[in-house]
């Protein structure tokens, strides 16, 4: 993808596009399981429905999924994992899997605007009781930039007077939390780990607000906040909010401001639909119980740590499994070409943790 964007030939994400295009692969049924593609709200769904109720009403998993706001579709997560789907919708939960316009096309907040129609649509009573699930017991999810988005709409809800049900849980798969300092631990030690490097985060991050360089440019150098955005730091300060296992000899150095131009005419990476990190400490403590996965070799590492380690300090319930062993995208290769035994013990242990505690 880089190699034909350099060229000229076609967009990165272009690119990326076409080889998930053919991972595609339309909705199939089994003697358990109902999966069927539908819309909430405008917005692309694939529903898992359980075809027995066990013991009573259902519970249910709204997930949001990765692809750096640029790639992939409501079938993405059956493509990349059906064993994942399928798991989820084994222990009596309704999984709605969810699409989202996509980057280049559309920048921020589109993504968020039509991941929180979807929440909303899907918390009406009535839709709860079309598809038999219990209000008491409804998770948001999502991987990378879908966790991102699952953060931001828990975080949102709280502040909609309309929406009369609450989340019992929030479920975060490494995710993307902030584009503040791009210049973290995690981020230096796995500058050019396999499956997202520090270059590609950063693009990633860039193309969610717009097309220019200038802005691509400045936070690959880690100096795109204005100084009059300097109070948002505290909210991201690893040297406060990491373990020293983590710490280890890295040196927290105080940020180089940028560009006020640049803060001006591209606030999204300011935002906290955008960065969830960024609230308050106040705003942290309404969330509900929630898991954090995080990856020791993964530049979003600790953008999970420290939301966890905040989370923990405000009094939400946190389970924050962190895998000393995995990489970015690791619970996603249990099926396919690359079937790893990484992949399917974080999918065992975060089924595992839906059944105990959803």
């Amino acid at each position: 993808a880089e190699v034909v964007d350099q060229l000229g030939l076609m967009h990165h994400v272009e690119a990326l596009m076409l080889v998930t295009t053919f991972q595609y692969i339309a909705p199939t049924s089994d003697e358990n399981v109902t999966v069927m593609d539908t819309e909430f709200n405008n917005v692309g769904v694939r529903l898992y429905l359980p075809r027995k109720l066990f013991d009573g009403l259902r519970r249910a998993v709204v997930y949001f999924h990765g692809g750096g706001w640029c790639i992939g579709q409501a079938g993405k997560l059956a493509d990349a994992s059906k064993p994942f789907s399928l798991k989820i919708a084994g222990i009596n939960t309704l999984l709605a899997s969810n699409s989202y316009r996509l980057a280049p096309k559309y920048r921020f907040p589109v993504q968020f605007e039509d991941a929180y129609l979807v929440m909303k649509f899907f918390l009406q009573s009535s839709v709860l009781s079309q598809y038999g699930v219990d209000p008491d017991r409804i998770c948001v999810a999502g991987d990378s930039a879908g966790g991102n988005l699952a953060a931001a709409v828990a975080q949102q809800l709280l502040e909609d007077s309309e929406v009369e049900t609450k989340l019992k849980a929030q479920a975060l798969l490494y995710p993307a939390l902030q584009s503040l300092d791009l210049n973290l631990p995690s981020y230096q030690e796995n500058e050019n780990k396999p499956v997202l490097s520090k270059l590609y985060m950063v693009r990633l991050w860039s193309e969610y607000f717009t097309s220019d360089s200038s802005l691509r440019e400045a936070m690959t150098s880690n100096r795109h906040v204005p100084v009059e955005s300097s109070h948002l730091f505290p909210f991201v300060n690893w040297s406060n909010l990491l373990p020293e296992e983590l710490k280890k000899d890295h040196v927290y150095t105080s940020p180089t401001y940028g560009s006020s131009e640049l803060a001006q005419k591209y606030p999204g990476f300011l935002d906290p639909r955008a960065a969830p990190l960024l609230v308050s400490d106040a705003q942290l403590r309404r969330l509900p119980l929630t898991y954090i996965l995080t990856c020791q070799y993964d530049v979003l590492r600790d953008d999970g740590v420290m939301y966890a380690r905040r989370l923990q300090a405000a009094g939400v319930p946190v389970t924050h499994d962190h895998a000393k062993d995995a990489f970015h995208g690791a619970m996603f290769f249990v099926s396919g070409p690359i079937e790893l035994a990484v992949g399917h013990r974080l999918v065992n242990r975060y089924i595992k943790w839906l059944n105990e505690n959803l």
